[in-house]
Parts: structure tokens; C-alpha cells; sequence
């Protein structure tokens, strides 16, 4: 795909294209649009809001990814990010996109539309997806550049995204964990909507976690002391690790357990191990890792990615098994830290039921899809309609049952 060649010039204004990787744009003029600068926040943040500063739409964390062949086009992840530029040649709007030959790696499941599309005699792949790789965090998609020229910038770019589709030959394209803004509008313009949830830690301006457990149901109280007791026995011992403290010995170590993991669990890890590495030397002040030792040595730990108000918990692993230890290292642990920066959130990564009684609630997250044939299109807005229902109702439902001292209550009047 030549990263010359406009897309369309439409409107006249602008010039759209697709850029064959991340390395070959300007890191600052990628940023500028991602993560503009903007006043300072405070708690509380919402539960749905947007962090002031995402770290996976930077450049520097997407690059890592590409960097180091964890998302490449051997790996099924051909990066092709969409750029608006104005009639100066300055990027005023871009989208991390990707030209995929499967659907790993995304966490928000369509295999169900790629089984039946190919079966009635279409071919579902390539598509289009507009996401960050192996990363279910909400951000913005639409990534545009504060100015005048915003607005007309975002149209343009979403019209990209569907010139992109129909030039590649891609069934469909998917804006997976976009944010409620992005989500909307790219409504507005004919995508169907998605809805999912995961379970998120919010911060009620908590003094410590015993602040924390004191806003819990006496019982979810007694479970939690008594999973942090045994998660700590055997002389288990936890520490976190971050800025200038990251090693390589420990991002050997980490790795040892992400690999050990997730080959039991996935079957095929994603990341390499010089994605950490480069993560390390571009983002080291943005990353914790939980490590817990025993006898010495490092037995398990988790990789979280701290934003300005979110901290984001990623990938975990251990060499050896030990009871409640994932939770501790990966649940109770944020928190702590989350507290300790007085940090308003923590997103502990995709799915999982369990992290509501640990204190975590259901939030909702956002996907946006079009389809270039009108008959998928039919057949996937009707499944769509019911699935947000039934998650809607879940959600509902799995409010109600939060671990709170305040739900509890409230159900026993």
C-alpha cells in the first residue's frame, strides 16, 4: 500500500492515505492529534470518561508494538494507520487501522459473523480493524487535532476509513474499544453499534485500602483479608517496580511468566520479548510491574500502564501456582497503587465476573462496525440490537449485586 497515494480528496481541503507502519510518521505530529495537551483533572473521573493522557494511542506504544513484530503482517497485523493531512501537509486527524487475516488478538469476538458471511459464500478477511493490538482499554479512535479544522477533519477521516475498506478489498471494517464520543458519531454515519462490558475499580477518594474494604459488605470484607493472607503465605513477598527501577532482569523475568501463562492459556502468546524491552525504553516511567518473590526469586507479576487519572492493568504470568496469588498481584495490589497516586480508576483488562466481588463493577465498552455487504449488514444489525439488550440487562443486574455496603442495604429494605 503506498503511502503516497491519496485515499480520496474529499473534502477538497484535506488529503487522506494510508501509511505502511508506524516508523515512517512524525512520532510528535501522532501524539498532537492522540493525546492533545489539556487542563488539569481531578477525581472523581467517570466511569465511561475518557483518561486526559491514554498511553496506548501514543505513538510511542504502537510503535513498540510494530517495532518489535508482535503486530505485523506476519503476525496477522498489517499496520496501515489512516492520516488526514491539510493542504500544508500537516497531520490534523489520524486512526491506528490495521488490515487483519484473522480476528486474534481483539477481544471483541466476530468470528460468529466471519463463520457465517463465509458460509453463505462471501470472504471475511481481510478486514479493516481501527483498534490498539492485544489491548481491550477504551480510547478515542477518531484521533484529531485540536484547531479549527476539527470537525471537518473527523468527517474526513471517517469517510477514509470506508475508502480504505472498499481500496483493500476488506469485508468490514471494525472501531473496536472506542470511546462514547467516537462511538456515537460513527453511528451517526451508518456503523453498528456493539456493546460489551468489563469490570472496572473505582476510587472513591479512599485514605488507604482499609478504606476501601470499609466501604464493602462486612462478609466481602472477611474473604478479601483472608485471600490476602493466604495469597502471602510460603513467604511470598510483593513489590512493585517502575520508572528508573525497571531492569532487563526483570523484563526476563516477566516474560518468563507472560510466555509460561500464556501458552497454558492461549495457546500462542502475542507479544515478543522485545516489545517489553522497547516499552521499557519509550514508556518507562508509564509502566508498574507487581512482582511477587519467593526464596529468592521472582515467581509471578503483572505489567499495568499507568495513565494520568487510570491505571491500566495488562498482562499477567507466574512459574509457580499458589492459591489467590492473581488476584493479589493483579487486583489488590492495583488498587493500592491506584490509591497511593490517587489514581481514579483501574481497568483489570477483558471479561471476568470475579473482579465483582473484589470491588470492581460493570462498565460498559463500545464497538462500531460496517460491513460492506448490505446483507451482513442485515443480518448483524439484527443479532446486535439483541445482544445490547441482553448486556444491558446484565449490566443492570451485576450493578445490583456489587460488593457495597450501600447495594447491600438497599436490597435488604
Amino acid at each position: 500500500m503506498s503511502t503516497r497515494s491519496p485515499i480520496a480528496a474529499r473534502p477538497t481541503e484535506f488529503v487522506l492515505r494510508a501509511a505502511a507502519s508506524f516508523a515512517s510518521i512524525d512520532a510528535a505530529s501522532w501524539d498532537a492529534c492522540a493525546n492533545p495537551p489539556v487542563a488539569p483533572r481531578s477525581m472523581p473521573l467517570g466511569p465511561n470518561e475518557d483518561d486526559p493522557f491514554n498511553p496506548f494511542i501514543s505513538h510511542a506504544f504502537l510503535s513498540a508494538l510494530e517495532q518489535s513484530k508482535s503486530a505485523t503482517a506476519r503476525a496477522g497485523w498489517s499496520p496501515c494507520p489512516l492520516l488526514v493531512e491539510d493542504a500544508e501537509g500537516e497531520l490534523v486527524a489520524c486512526a491506528p487501522a490495521y488490515l487483519k487475516s484473522h480476528s486474534m488478538g481483539e477481544y471483541v469476538f466476530d468470528h460468529a459473523f466471519a463463520d457465517a458471511y463465509e458460509r453463505a459464500g462471501g470472504r471475511y478477511y481481510p478486514k479493516l480493524q481501527v483498534a490498539v493490538p492485544f489491548t481491550p482499554v477504551t480510547g478515542r479512535r477518531l484521533l484529531v487535532r485540536d484547531g479549527p479544522v476539527r470537525e471537518g477533519a473527523r468527517d474526513a477521516l471517517i469517510g477514509g476509513l470506508a475508502a480504505l475498506m472498499r481500496q483493500t478489498g476488506a469485508s468490514s471494517t471494525h472501531v473496536t474499544f472506542a470511546d462514547t464520543a467516537d462511538w456515537n458519531v460513527l453511528a451517526e454515519r451508518g456503523f453498528l453499534k456493539r456493546l460489551d462490558r468489563q469490570f472496572h475499580w473505582l476510587n472513591a477518594n479512599y485514605r488507604n485500602f482499609e478504606d476501601f474494604l470499609g466501604a464493602l459488605a462486612s462478609r466481602k470484607r472477611k474473604v478479601i483479608r483472608r485471600e490476602r493472607r493466604e495469597a502471602l503465605c510460603d513467604g511470598i513477598s510483593i513489590e512493585w517496580v517502575t520508572g528508573s527501577d525497571i531492569t532487563e532482569a526483570h523484563l526476563d523475568a516477566f516474560f518468563a511468566f507472560y510466555m509460561d501463562t500464556g501458552s497454558r492459556k492461549w495457546g500462542r502468546p502475542y507479544l515478543t520479548r522485545a516489545f517489553f524491552s522497547l516499552l521499557a525504553e519509550k514508556m518507562r516511567d508509564r509502566l508498574l510491574f507487581v512482582m511477587a518473590k519467593r526464596s529468592g526469586r521472582h515467581i509471578a507479576g503483572a505489567i499495568n500502564v499507568i495513565g494520568d487519572l487510570a491505571l491500566y492493568g495488562r498482562n499477567w504470568g507466574c512459574i509457580e501456582d499458589h492459591p489467590f496469588l492473581h488476584f493479589e498481584v493483579c487486583y489488590y495490589q492495583a488498587i493500592e497503587f491506584a490509591i497511593s497516586r490517587k489514581l481514579a480508576r483501574v481497568e483489570a483488562g477483558a471479561q471476568g465476573e470475579h473482579k465483582l466481588a473484589r470491588g470492581y463493577v460493570p462498565a460498559e465498552t463500545h464497538s462500531a462496525h460496517l460491513f460492506s455487504d448490505p446483507r451482513l449488514t442485515r443480518a448483524v444489525a439484527d443479532y446486535l440490537e439483541n445482544e445490547r439488550r441482553y448486556v444491558e440487562m446484565g449490566n443492570r443486574e451485576l450493578a445490583e449485586a456489587a460488593p457495597f455496603r450501600r447495594a447491600e442495604a438497599e436490597r435488604e429494605e
